[in-house]
């Protein structure tokens, strides 16, 4: 299947399951737009980068699916480097189910699994084993793989591989 990198996508950020809170994240061109036709509360078309504004997120027929606080991220400061939106709801199962479905059928698409990651690369917000270190750290299951996974997303092996370079050509023009 192509993957489409040009539409708004909505998937579930947080683990599945009930909680006391779950984050339905948005990505994508429309992504401001197409929360602020749900959002009831202040304009988030309105809204700069980085803030997070309480309010009710709404269906079609106006009833209030949640209360919730929706957190705006403008491209490119963001982590796919597009217009994100993460709507933190109550936490179940149920109203996780009712607001992605909302944001559906508003005219997102349902993300790929990895397609938010996917799109910070292909967007230069990391490199390859900076998006392969963010699966690593959601699979950690010691501190001792959480620390090394943590590491490489901070760009430790690109670092250690420029290092190595320099020497390299530290070497390669002692040699010549």
């Amino acid at each position: 299947m192509k993957l489409e990198t040009n539409d708004t996508i909505v998937a579930l950020a947080t683990p599945p399951g009930a909680g006391a809170i779950a984050v339905v994240r948005l990505s994508g061109p429309v992504a401001v737009g197409l929360a602020d036709g749900l959002f009831r509360g202040r304009r988030l078309v309105d809204c700069p980068s980085h803030t997070a504004h309480f309010g009710r997120i709404v269906r079609e027929d106006g009833s209030t699916v949640d209360e919730v606080v929706v957190t705006v991220f403008r491209s490119p400061r963001s982590y796919t480097g597009e217009d994100v939106v993460e709507i933190s709801c109550h936490g179940s199962t149920y109203l996780q189910q009712e607001l992605i479905q909302t944001c559906l059928r508003a005219g997102a698409r349902m993300a790929q699994p990895g397609e938010f990651t996917l799109r910070a690369y292909l967007n230069g917000k990391m490199d390859l084993s900076q998006a392969e270190a963010v699966a690593d750290l959601i699979a950690s299951e010691s501190s001792a793989s959480a620390e090394l996974a943590l590491k490489q997303l901070r760009g430790g092996f690109k670092q250690e591989i420029a290092r190595l370079r320099d020497r390299v050509d530290e070497n390669a023009c002692i040699v010549t």
